[in-house]
């Protein structure tokens, strides 16, 4: 199944030509701690490539001290509808105008090639104490350049060389 193993120090990557099932997955790490003899407490879980996807939040109302990365993602985490979605970075919080009472969260995740968890969650509504947020797709920051083919940075996918 395996078209390339590398070995690092501490990381293994493999290379396949189709897309890895549960069955494929369990015979990698069975291979991998036998081999490497690496207890299943050391050992991180599989997983597909991923990419990141970019939402935001809107109608979050804006309290200054409370309204901060670290308490949004305490709402996010114990919010069901997050329950699959892992975060690249804190969120950001933006207070929408220097007089208004409403913030927007910038929001970063890890998602399937397929934007399936994006999807999942655009325009989705859920409760912030007595408000009611809405969830938003965006596009990536347009002033930074990343290709959608090698997911490089400094050009897009019309001028990559792969």
């Amino acid at each position: 199944m395996a078209d390339f193993i590398h070995v690092e120090e501490k990381s293994v990557v493999i290379s396949t030509n189709k897309i890895a099932s549960p069955l494929d997955f369990q015979s990698i790490e069975k291979y991998v701690k036998n081999v490497h003899c690496i207890e299943a407490d050391q050992m991180e879980s599989l997983r597909l490539p991923q990419s990141k996807s970019y939402l935001k939040i809107i109608s979050i109302p804006y309290l200054s001290e409370q309204t901060n990365s670290d308490n949004i993602e305490k709402i996010l985490k114990n919010n069901h509808i997050f329950n699959v979605i892992i975060l690249v970075s804190k969120p950001r919080v933006i207070k929408v105008s220097p007089k208004s009472n409403m913030a927007i969260v910038w929001i970063d995740i890890w998602n399937a090639q397929s934007s399936m968890k994006a999807k999942s969650l655009i325009n989705r509504r859920f409760n912030v104490r007595s408000s009611i947020a809405t969830i938003c797709g965006v596009n990536m920051n347009p002033g930074v350049l990343q290709c959608k083919n090698c997911w490089k940075w400094d050009h897009t996918s019309g001028v990559c060389r792969i």
